[in-house]
């Protein structure tokens, strides 16, 4: 014989969804940033230190004018292979991309993941009330979709 409850019909429970879902969640926050008036070979070599592949542009204010990557810094080794001259001389305001595309940081990764797709970049500067407060790139899009996977969103 089966134990039998006297409990009564049990009401159903709503599950709250509570993984974090935010561009602020899983953005990068401690950035690598770069000024106008750098060497592109100085940027390559942090590049190499710190294991990255772009970082943001600030000015002399701290506001975001560009984008700096390996694909930039590419035009400058082909160009100074092509000219024969040195790299040391060029600056990063001359190969840096200036149209920026930036989002929210109380943007979805959902939609920052159409975003990606869309605008077909590896990075993308978070902003809030105008200021750069991160940067979240396709990996930290994977990583957090992997996070969420057991999740039904």
């Amino acid at each position: 014989m089966g134990i039998k409850s006297f409990q009564g019909v049990r009401k159903a429970v709503k599950k709250e969804f509570d993984a974090p879902i935010l561009v602020a969640d899983y953005m990068t926050k401690k950035l690598i940033t770069f000024k106008p008036e750098q060497s592109i070979l100085e940027v390559m070599e942090l590049f190499a230190k710190h294991h990255i592949s772009g970082g943001p542009v600030l000015d002399c204010k701290g506001e975001l004018i560009g984008i700096i990557s390996e694909a930039d810094c590419m035009k400058q080794i082909s160009e100074s292979r092509y000219f024969n001259q040195p790299i040391l001389d060029k600056n990063v305001e001359r190969f840096m991309s200036t149209e920026i595309d930036t989002i929210p940081y109380d943007m979805t990764i959902f939609d920052a993941a159409g975003i990606f797709d869309k605008h077909k970049r590896r990075r993308l500067p978070v902003m809030q009330n105008g200021i750069l407060v991160g940067q979240i790139s396709r990996k930290d899009i994977v990583i957090a979709a992997l996070k969420l996977s057991g999740h039904s969103w």
